[in-house]
């Protein structure tokens, strides 16, 4: 499961600095050529394009760190935890599956849920047969953990 999370960061991480490399200069260079820089929007729209992609890359360079320096052997083998994917039987007989994620990879419509939400929350240490109850602003949901696959499972 780290490498799992490692490799989506390091692909995003290769496509962002070929785009910061190879790409935006080529845009940026074109854009020059269209004259003053001052009223030019192709420039101006590159520019900001160049800080969003390097400040992305920062963000996802610490991320990377972080989960490769995560102690494993803290997390556990048996319950809930970083990394795990739960599936989940809800009291009407429907399965949702969702994998623990850290805040800023949640993504629902994905099913990565943050373990800091109130799901991922109620979900941390279950075990398989474990029933959880959690508080929604749309009402209490219910559900039963009936799979459960570690980070230590991959």
């Amino acid at each position: 499961m780290k490498s799992q999370f490692l490799k989506r960061f390091e692909d995003e991480i290769q496509a962002l600095e070929r785009e910061l490399k190879r790409e935006l200069p080529k845009e940026i260079q074109r854009a020059r050529e269209l004259g003053d820089l001052r009223e030019n929007a192709e420039y101006q729209a590159a520019k900001e394009r160049q800080r969003l992609v390097e400040a992305r890359l920062g963000l996802l360079k610490k991320r990377a760190s972080e989960i490769s320096l995560m102690n494993l052997a803290k997390l556990p083998r048996d319950r809930a935890g970083f990394g795990s994917t739960v599936h989940l039987r809800e009291t009407e007989g429907s399965t949702l599956v969702y994998q623990l994620v850290m805040a800023e990879d949640a993504d629902p419509g994905r099913g990565w849920i943050s373990t800091a939400s109130p799901i991922g929350r109620a979900l941390m240490g279950k075990e398989v047969g474990d029933e959880v109850t959690v508080p929604t602003p749309n009402g209490v949901r219910e559900f039963e953990v009936v799979k459960l696959t570690t980070i230590h499972d991959e």
